[in-house]
C-alpha cells in the first residue's frame, strides 16, 4: 500500500515544487485517506486535454509517450534495460542499407519489429543469419524468449524454419489474410 501511495505521490507532484505541493497531499495525508476506504480525494480539476489525431505524428511527439511509458515500466519493475537493436544489411559499394531487422529488447524480452529483405537478397541463408545475430544479441542481454508478428502473407513459414512457434492469429484485410503473433525461445 505504502508504494501505491508513493507512486500515487509522484505522479501528482509537480516537478520542481516543494513536497507540499497543491497536487499532492502530504504523505501523512494520503496514508490516512488510503486508509479510510470512503474517503474519495478532492482533485483540482484540470482542463480537459485536448486530442489530435495525425497520421504523422511529429518523431519528438512518438520520444514523449514511448519515454514516459518506459519511465513508468522502470518505476513500477526496477529495471531499466529498454535497448534498441538493428542488424543491417549494407551494399558494400555505395554503403546504402539494402535490408535488415530492427527491433529492441526489455525486461527480457527481444522484440522483433521489423524485418525486410529485398528479393534478390532472399532464398541465400541471409534472412536467417540476420535473425539468429538479433536472437544472440537478445541472449547476450539477457532475453529469455523473444515476440514478433508478421502477415500470413510475409513469412511465418521463415521464422517457424527457424525455431520460432505460432502463439495466436488475429484477421486483417484482405479477407483471408492474419496477423500471426509468433514467439520463441531463446
Amino acid at each position: 500500500m505504502k508504494r501505491l501511495i508513493t507512486q500515487y505521490l509522484r505522479r501528482c507532484t509537480v516537478p520542481g515544487a516543494p513536497a507540499a505541493s497543491p497536487l499532492a497531499p502530504p504523505a501523512d495525508t494520503a496514508l490516512a485517506m488510503a486508509r479510510t476506504p470512503s474517503h474519495t480525494p478532492d482533485l483540482p480539476s484540470r482542463p480537459t486535454p485536448e486530442l489530435v489525431l495525425t497520421d504523422a505524428p511529429r518523431p519528438c511527439d512518438t520520444a514523449a509517450i514511448s519515454n514516459a511509458l518506459d519511465r513508468f515500466n522502470t518505476d513500477i519493475t526496477g529495471i531499466d534495460d529498454r535497448r534498441p537493436l538493428a542488424v543491417l544489411v549494407r551494399d558494400p559499394g555505395t554503403r546504402r542499407i539494402l535490408g535488415g531487422l530492427t527491433g529492441r529488447t526489455s525486461l527480457g524480452l527481444l522484440f522483433i519489429d521489423l524485418f525486410h529483405l529485398p528479393p534478390e537478397l532472399r532464398g541465400s541463408g541471409l534472412g536467417s543469419k540476420i535473425l539468429h545475430r538479433a536472437e544472440e544479441e537478445g541472449r547476450a542481454r539477457g532475453c529469455q524468449a523473444a515476440a514478433l508478428y508478421t502477415i500470413s502473407f510475409q513469412a511465418p513459414g521463415f521464422y517457424e524454419r527457424n525455431g520460432w512457434r505460432r502463439i495466436g492469429e488475429v484477421p486483417c484485410a484482405p479477407a483471408g489474410t492474419s496477423r500471426v503473433f509468433m514467439t520463441k525461445e531463446l
